[in-house]
């Protein structure tokens, strides 16, 4: 029972990460009002490549 829970939340953090990568900047446009938009979409980015990585080290060594 535990393994599915696990598997799921490490599922959403990776999901997490994938809508990061897609959506950047947009994200970036909607919520960051500064003007080098170019930086913080890199950031965002990175952030969710991490997020995609820390999701499916979850679901790998839990099952």
């Amino acid at each position: 029972m535990w393994s599915t829970i696990f598997s799921l939340i490490g599922a959403l953090i990776a999901m997490a990460g994938v809508v990061l990568v897609y959506d950047a900047r947009a994200i970036t446009s909607r919520v960051f009002g500064f003007g080098d938009q170019n930086e913080a979409t890199l950031g965002m980015k990175m952030i969710g490549f991490v997020f995609c990585i820390i999701g499916a080290l979850i679901i790998y060594f839990v099952n």
